[in-house]
């Protein structure tokens, strides 16, 4: 790997943040003894299994489950009459809004199935055989509806109806005639059609997207135990255990306080594991059966049932001027949301034109439902479906005007009070740093060879803050145990452990951290939106400020002198000053061992709802080779420089940085789900959803450019997503370059590619 980092002038330099030691995780998974949702057996522990609609939509007549009951070894069956009804509304901001009426009815379908895959019943039996069995003895009378796959179909006026009654919010006066269209959004500022009259060349395109999974390597798993006292226990892996037990006991009816969740390790989530679809039911298993419950998905049914992000019909339209100012952008974004509401177009909308300064610019966005999984989060959600865009049609402006594609993105990059198209100013530096970092790569200015092209495209997140909460606990033999709430995805209980020791000046390896239950930490919101650097973060290091103000204090009480007489200074205990007396220093393990004869443990907690995140700004160039024969694609060299703030554990962001740059090479030449005529999902496992493996794959350099967030103690940005917006656009411009076509659909594959080449 060849790593470069990027210090600006501002950056401290401390002893334990931006250092790469062990991870903590290493040695239970490379070993395999890390206990992951599938791992758990607990006595008397029963299987779960869950049947699956066949139709892409059909309305459920009825369900007989009265043969699976009545087979042995059987103990329990459930359908969404077990479930309570949900109250139809929409909670929470907008942008992550949930409908808990939607939610029950994806868990399990209740008047119609409205994809392949759909969850129907569900069964809890002695073995896994038993269970699959009686899958097979329950019928379910459907009336098969027809079906709408295509975001663009879905919104035609004799489209096929998923909710007979819903009618397109954010449009006044509201329609009066019921469609799939969801939500509309409109974003705007200055005046759009006047920037277009300033422009000296103008390009407007069409580009479509398709769904693509997030592929994550585990399926999802739960254990689930159902006490006779109403309290119950769950092991998931998730992405956030406090968002499943807040989830599950919305969705059961139950009380918070009676569901402990455990969080299990987690096999790769990228957002997919931030949605309930097996808690609940595991839940209701157990309570009927009064036993515990295990379910495991298949590889079959995370593709057939679990929320891919979604594909999109868009177009976008930018004027320039010949100097390379954008006066103007405009553009309409199109997104599946899957068969219930949300999709992730706002992000689509917000982040489509925030890297740069554009005076003018319009963005209308559609959530769309259609006949698929509901859509999920899948890394930046709805910023890199129209970075792809936005950033294929800067490429071409570029080339129309004669500039230098990261030149014109430097002209026209955003600044601290730069406005954005939902009015804020940006509040933080870093785009144009990462388009210098590239400016000044050598490989930027090698010579490509016959039928190679370079491309290069950039791309904006907004990083999350948010609740998080941390527990310090001062062993009396000078260790220290972090707890916190975040499912550790990308390397937190590192950062979590290198935070606690800079704060209280220790070693690394006296420190352990650890993910918690939710009967163990406060609150902690889900691992995602590259938040828990940043806010649990926070709540670590303001956890760990406490203990070195307790640590003084028994410092003081050791010497016999007032507290406000001494300091710490590098994991000691010193007088503040000479008058204060001649005491040799204590270090935080002499401290601690006196802690029972000074007050008793040394503990601290701390709870935050973090603000002040910074953005995540990211740009990116390739070189590729075209197959002019077959329509191939390989890459031949790629580099992902990316605005980090600071570097808590290099290694980790490196391969945050590469992991997000791998699945964006697969988003642009392969993946895609593809459904038959019956909307079926044909290629629903790992031999035909083609995901990049090794041997298709450079070495992927990341810099890491570092910009400190002056609201983070060590400086921390959100760095786990950012990186996965421009490695479409810049594969496609990279494949026009090479091939002279502009290829305006995902994935661009060899038959499409090839297709394109033939067309002369």
């Amino acid at each position: 790997m060849n790593d470069t980092t990027i210090v600006t002038d501002s950056v401290k330099r401390f002893k334990w943040v931006g250092t790469r030691p062990i991870r903590p995780d290493g040695v239970p998974k490379v070993t395999g003894r890390a206990l992951y949702g599938a791992d758990l057996k607990l006595p008397g522990m029963i299987y779960g299994k869950i049947l699956r609609s066949p139709h892409a939509h059909a309305r459920i007549r009825s369900i007989d489950t009265s043969a699976a009951e009545a087979l042995h070894g059987v103990k329990a069956v459930v359908t969404s009459a077990d479930f309570p009804e949900q109250k139809f509304d929409y909670i929470g901001p907008e942008r992550v809004a949930v409908n808990f009426w939607h939610v029950t009815r994806n868990i399990l379908a209740r008047e119609k199935v409205l994809y392949e895959g759909h969850a129907v019943a569900a069964v809890a039996a002695m073995s896994s055989s038993i269970a699959e069995e009686a899958l097979s003895l329950i019928k379910v009378d459907y009336e098969v509806l027809p079906h709408v796959i295509d975001v663009d179909e879905a919104m035609a006026a004799d489209a096929p109806l998923l909710f007979e009654n819903m009618i397109t919010r954010g449009i006044e006066p509201a329609p009066t005639k019921p469609s799939n269209i969801s939500k509309r959004l409109d974003f705007a500022i200055g005046d759009v059609e006047a920037g277009f009259r300033q422009a000296d060349v103008v390009i407007e395109k069409e580009f479509k997207t398709a769904a693509v999974h997030q592929a994550y390597i585990e399926p999802h798993a739960c254990v689930a135990k159902y006490e006779a006292d109403g309290q119950c226990e769950i092991w998931s892996s998730s992405q956030g255990h406090f968002q499943m037990r807040a989830l599950t006991a919305q969705v059961i009816g139950a009380r918070l306080g009676d569901l402990r969740v455990t969080p299990a390790e987690i096999g790769g989530g990228f957002g997919g594991k931030t949605v309930t679809y097996l808690e609940p039911v595991a839940a209701t298993l157990s309570k009927k059966s009064g036993l515990p419950v295990r379910i495991q998905m298949s590889r079959e049914d995370v593709f057939r049932g679990s929320g891919p992000t979604s594909g999109a019909s868009m177009w976008v339209k930018i004027g320039v001027k010949k100097d390379g100012t954008i006066v103007a952008a405009d553009g309409i974004f199109k997104f599946q949301a899957g068969a219930f509401p949300g999709s992730p177009v706002m992000n689509g909308c917000l982040c489509a034109y925030a890297p740069y300064e554009i005076p003018n610019q319009r963005a209308v966005g559609f959530d769309v439902v259609s006949n698929r999984p509901k859509a999920a989060a899948y890394r930046a959600p709805g910023s890199p479906i129209s970075a792809f865009a936005v950033e294929s049609v800067l490429d071409m402006c570029a080339k129309a005007i004669g500039m230098d594609p990261l030149a014109l993105r430097h002209k026209n990059a955003c600044r601290i009070g730069t406005p954005t198209i939902a009015g804020p100013k940006h509040a933080h530096a870093g785009y144009a740093e990462t388009i210098e970092a590239l400016m000044k790569h050598p490989g930027y200015h090698e010579k490509l060879g016959p039928n190679q092209g370079r491309g290069v495209a950039s791309g904006y997140w907004f990083n999350g803050g948010g609740e998080s909460s941390a527990t310090l606990q001062v062993n009396a033999d000078g260790t220290v145990l972090v707890a916190t709430g975040s499912p550790d995805i990308g390397g937190s209980r590192a950062s979590m452990a290198i935070m606690a020791a800079e704060t209280l000046g220790v070693d690394y390896s006296t420190v352990r951290a650890i993910v918690a239950d939710t009967a163990s930490v406060g609150y902690t919101h889900v691992t995602g939106g590259s938040r828990v650097t940043f806010a649990t973060g926070t709540a670590v290091v303001n956890a760990s400020r406490t203990v070195v103000k307790e640590l003084c204090k028994r410092a003081a009480l050791i010497w016999g002198v007032d507290e406000d007489g001494v300091v710490w200074e590098d994991g000691y205990a010193k007088p503040a000053s000479s008058n204060v007396g001649d005491f040799k220093p204590l270090s935080l393990k002499e401290i601690a061992a006196k802690a029972a004869a000074t007050g008793g443990p040394i503990t601290a907690s701390n709870g935050v709802n973090a603000g002040g995140q910074a953005p995540g700004f990211s740009t990116q160039f390739c070189d590729v080779e075209v197959d002019p024969e077959t329509g191939k694609v390989t890459i031949l060299r790629f580099v992902a420089a990316q605005d980090v703030g600071r570097a808590i554990h290099p290694s980790y962001v490196e391969g945050q940085i590469q992991g997000g740059v791998v699945q964006g090479i697969g988003w642009a030449l392969n993946e895609e789900y593809i459904y038959n005529s019956k909307g079926q999902l044909d290629n629903p496992g790992f031999l035909d959803y083609r995901c990049p493996v090794a041997s298709d794959l450079p070495m992927i350099e990341p810099i890491l450019v570092e910009v400190p967030n002056p609201n983070h103690p060590y400086g921390a940005k959100g760095v786990g997503e950012v990186n996965i917006c421009p490695p479409m656009a810049a594969i496609a411009n990279a494949i026009e370059m090479a091939t002279g076509k502009r290829m305006t659909s995902l994935p661009m594959s060899p038959p499409r590619l090839l297709a394109a080449l033939s067309e002369g």
